[in-house]
Formats: structure tokens, C-alpha cells, sequence
């Protein structure tokens, strides 16, 4: 298995685009993209628990009800959620764009982003239609990365190359993400392809079995978003005989999947907004695997951490205090925390307990851009990591005015 280019476009017949259409006043940024497959996939997803959710998604449950699709439809600068006309407003997204690809309505999935509660005039989205459409290209994955951000600073796409069944498969994806992200299925919006062959029932299985230990273990700020989705279109252009149940094919298939998630994850925690660093915390020593998740969450969540770190100041007591509070069955007696980067690893904690270390050498591994938090709970085998970010000045900047 290897990291490849071309993400949503390097599996055989998906091509990808994007456009400014004019959604967006700064006519710099794309605001309007595509996937789309030659053939019909078969389709999965998982959605955001949070109550209100946009228009976008409750269109794309019903239309992908029968696990096919065959497009991908998505603008930024409005979420179109919380609108009386949301649903309207995203049909006729799917209709014009099948319309213009000569597919059907129903094999579209459609999804938005940005202002929740303003209206989404679909006037400057139908004018668009033909220049998106003429945008599709088999390297328009990164004018699509484009014109699904909002806060993000950076695109993000990814790409995997392995073997099933004798066959070279792809699965690629790219994903927006930067704040309003504390899912409980995803994050933000995350686009997949692959061109293996594998029934709907197997990929929403594997989809809904990833998420667990990837979007759901991500947090930049504690808000679950309203648009929160994940998508996964597979072609089976890849020929390889139709995955239809668990064994090896399946097995392959999820590690490729979850190589692309989790590439995916650090990308969207990373580029949190206002934030300089990317935090993982690994826990390990759990009694259970749930444990291990609850604990490796709260820390990763605790707005006080996330402050230290942009400080780059080693105060591991908030460590603590974000696993007591966690509601995780563990002894304090028993934690170990030590923190680790490019610049070295260093030991703060032992056995629930301050032990003396060098103030000047934390601070020069907590400079780095990419912090682990190590924690060792010493009560068993189970482990797991979440991903975030530093709380910087400029997250308050940046969501001080948002919609204005």
C-alpha cells in the first residue's frame, strides 16, 4: 500500500472540478465543486448526530436510500441549513447538475458549507452549472479540495494504491475542515472514491466501522456541526470480484480506507482555525478500548490544554484534570504523561505525580508544530489516539465575525 497523487480523481473514471460561481463575494475563491463517476457507485455515508441538520443532508440520505450514486455536488459560503426553502434549494442543486451530466437527480449527492440561517439563492449555482460541468477533469481533485473550504488555510486530498485479488485499486479523498468540529460521526465534509468493487451494505460497513477510530476521535473545538458529512463512492472499475461479505478482500479494503481517514483527520486537526499546532493524544494502558477513546477525547478537548500548548508550556495538570473529569473508570494513581516531537520526549508525570524536569527542554519540544501528549494509564492493554489543535488568539478572531 502507498500513498499516491490525484486524490478524488486517482481511482480509474472519477474526474473532479470546481468554480468560482458567484456565492462567494471574493471572486479569488472557488465556491462551487463536482465528482463525478462514469459509471454508478456504490454509495455510503455517515452524518452529523447533531439535531438540526442541513437541507444537504437529508436530500442525500433519501436520494443514496438505494446505495447508488454517480455525482458529487458541494458549494461553500452557506450551509443551507435552517432555511424554509433548504430542501427545494438542494433538489434543484442535484436536478441541474444531473440535468447538464445526463444522469438521475436521485444519484446525486449534494452538500453545503459556511453561514448557517442566510438563505442559498440557487441563481448563481444554475448560471454556473455549464462551467462546472466543463470543469470536470481526471486532475481537478485539487480545484474541488478548493472550492470546498471556508476557514481552511490549506486543501487537503489524499490518495492510496493496493492490491485486491491480483487488481491495482485506488481509493482517494479530500475533506474541508477547520472549525465547528467536534463530530460524532465525522467532520465537516469528507469526499471519497474508490474504484474497487464492493456491494453498498460492505462499504457502509466499513465506512461506519472506520469513522469510530478516525473523524470521531477529532475535535478543534467542541461544536458538532450541523453539515458534519462522509461520503464514499465506489465504482468497481478497478475489476476486482465484488466484495460482498468480511475476509481478506474486506480486510485490505478497510486498511486502504482507513489509511486515507486517518491522513485525512490530522489534516483537518492541523489546519483548525487559528491554529499553529497539531496535537495527538495516544493513550495507552486502558482497561478497555473505550476507556482509551473517552480519555484520549476529553484531553485532546480541553480548551486549558490546548492553551498550554500554544503557550508551549508543559503544565501536564491539566492533563489530569481533563482525564478526572472525563468520566473514564481510571486511577490516578497509575498516570504517566510525557510529551514528545521532533525535538525529543520528555517525562512530566509518574504515577499521577509531578517529577522534576527541565522547564527549558519542554519548552523547546513544545515549539514544535506537531505535539504528541502521551498518556500511560497503566491499568491494562487497550489504546487509542484523537487528534486537535492549539486555542490560539485567532480562534476568537476569526469566529468573532464569521458571518459578517
Amino acid at each position: 500500500m502507498k500513498l499516491i497523487e490525484g486524490g478524488v480523481c486517482a481511482a480509474k473514471g472519477f474526474t473532479a472540478g470546481g468554480i468560482h460561481c458567484g456565492i462567494r463575494k471574493n471572486k479569488e475563491k472557488k465556491d462551487l465543486s463536482v465528482i463525478y463517476s462514469e459509471t454508478p457507485a456504490s454509495a455510503a455515508a455517515v452524518y452529523t448526530t447533531n439535531l438540526v441538520k442541513g437541507a444537504p443532508l437529508r436530500v442525500t440520505k433519501d436520494h443514496i436510500s438505494d446505495g447508488f450514486a454517480q455525482a458529487v455536488i458541494c458549494n461553500s459560503g452557506n450551509a443551507n441549513t435552517c432555511n424554509a426553502d433548504g430542501i427545494e434549494i438542494a433538489e434543484k442543486m442535484s436536478s441541474l447538475l444531473a440535468e447538464a451530466l445526463g444522469i438521475k437527480a436521485e444519484d446525486v449527492v449534494v452538500a453545503s458549507t459556511g453561514v448557517i440561517g442566510e438563505r442559498l439563492d440557487i441563481t448563481p449555482i444554475a448560471a454556473g452549472i455549464p462551467a462546472l460541468v466543463k470543469s470536470l477533469s481526471k486532475d481537478g481533485s485539487e480545484s474541488a479540495a478548493e472550492g470546498i473550504m471556508t476557514t481552511d488555510t490549506v486543501k487537503k486530498e489524499v490518495a492510496v494504491e493496493f492490491e485486491i485479488g491480483g487488481k491495482t485499486c485506488k481509493i482517494g479523498g479530500i475533506a474541508k475542515g477547520s472549525g465547528m468540529i467536534h463530530p460524532n460521526m465525522a467532520t465537516m465534509l469528507v469526499f471519497i472514491t474508490s474504484d474497487v468493487s464492493i456491494s453498498a451494505q460492505m462499504l457502509q460497513k466499513a465506512l461506519s466501522g472506520d469513522i469510530k477510530n478516525t473523524f470521531n476521535m477529532v475535535s478543534v473545538d467542541g461544536d458538532t456541526s450541523t453539515n458534519d458529512m462522509v461520503t464514499v463512492l465506489a465504482n468497481g472499475m478497478a475489476g476486482n470480484d465484488e466484495i460482498t461479505c468480511e475476509g481478506e478482500d474486506f480486510d485490505i479494503f478497510m486498511k486502504a480506507l482507513n489509511t486515507v481517514t486517518m491522513n485525512l483527520c490530522r489534516r483537518i486537526a492541523g489546519d483548525g482555525e487559528g491554529a499553529t499546532k497539531l496535537l495527538e493524544c495516544k493513550v495507552s494502558g486502558a482497561k478497555d478500548t473505550e476507556t482509551a477513546k473517552t480519555v484520549a477525547k476529553s484531553v485532546i478537548c480541553s480548551s486549558l490544554l490546548k492553551a498550554a500548548m500554544f503557550g508551549a508550556d508543559a503544565n501536564w495538570g491539566r492533563v489530569l484534570c481533563a482525564i478526572g473529569y472525563s468520566g473514564a473508570d481510571t486511577d490516578p494513581d497509575k498516570i504517566d504523561v510525557s510529551f514528545r516531537s521532533a525535538k525529543g520526549e520528555i517525562k512530566v508525570c509518574e504515577n499521577g505525580a509531578g517529577i522534576p524536569f527541565s522547564e527549558e527542554t519542554a519548552k523547546e519540544i513544545l515549539l514544535e508544530k506537531e505535539i504528541e501528549i502521551l498518556v500511560a494509564l497503566n491499568s491494562g492493554s487497550a489504546s487509542s489516539t484523537a487528534w486537535g489543535c492549539d486555542l490560539t488568539y485567532d480562534y476568537v478572531k476569526i469566529n468573532g465575525d464569521y458571518r459578517t
